[in-house]
Order: structure tokens, then sequence, then C-alpha cells
């Protein structure tokens, strides 16, 4: 059984920065892709940042500041925060995915997810 588990997110402020940590178990980790998404109150789920094999992609919102990167010897995905800015709170979850064609911040693309680690900016 695959499982996700989010770590590292706190309450920090505005132009502070956090590393959060993803550990995935119960299967080949360098076979998925992976993305961290996040979802504020009030507000839909939006993909922020998505790794595959060979590629990145960010979202607007945090391209320049956050950057994802995997460490397959540790089945663990991260995500480094920088400039973080009072919209950037929300409950950050880590997906993985297998097999499924589409864009990269396509949720039906992602089998497993975490459970969430709250990221807190305040200004």
């Amino acid at each position: 059984q695959v499982q996700l588990v989010e770590s590292g997110g706190a309450s920090v402020q505005a132009g502070g920065s956090l590393r959060l940590s993803c550990v995935l178990s119960g299967y080949t980790y360098s076979t998925y892709y992976m993305a961290w998404f996040r979802q504020a109150p009030g507000k839909e789920r939006e993909g922020v940042a998505y790794i595959s094999s060979g590629s990145t992609y960010y979202a607007d919102s945090v391209k320049g500041r956050f950057t994802i990167s995997r460490d397959n010897a540790k089945n663990t995905l991260y995500l480094q925060m920088n400039s973080l800015k009072p919209e950037d709170t929300a409950m950050y979850y880590c997906a993985a995915g297998r097999g499924v064609s589409g864009t990269a911040f396509n949720p039906a693309r992602y089998q497993h997810w975490g459970e969430g680690t709250q990221v807190t900016v305040s200004s």
C-alpha cells in the first residue's frame, strides 16, 4: 500500500523560508511523477510544483521562489519555499501518480495523496 507522509509545515513571517518533505513508501518511488498542491480556506486546491523523471513545472505564483526536488535514494520529495508571502498560507499536499497523461496539475493524474502539512505565513 502506497503511503505519502508530509512534514515541514510551520508558521513563519513573510520573507521567510521553509522546506517541506514528503516520504513515499510502499512502491518504487522513482517510477512516479509527483507534485505539490495546496489549498487555502475557502479556495480550490491548486497545483504548486511538479516533477517527473526529466522535468519540473511551477505555478506562476511560485515561480522563482519555490523549488521542487526529489531524492530517489531516500524516496523523498521536497519543496523549498523562499520569500514566502501571506498568500502562500495553505495546507500543502504531496501527490504521486503513474501512467495517466495530462497536464501537470490535473488532480486526476494522481492516485496517491498525503494528508497535508500546514504552512502559515504572517505579514
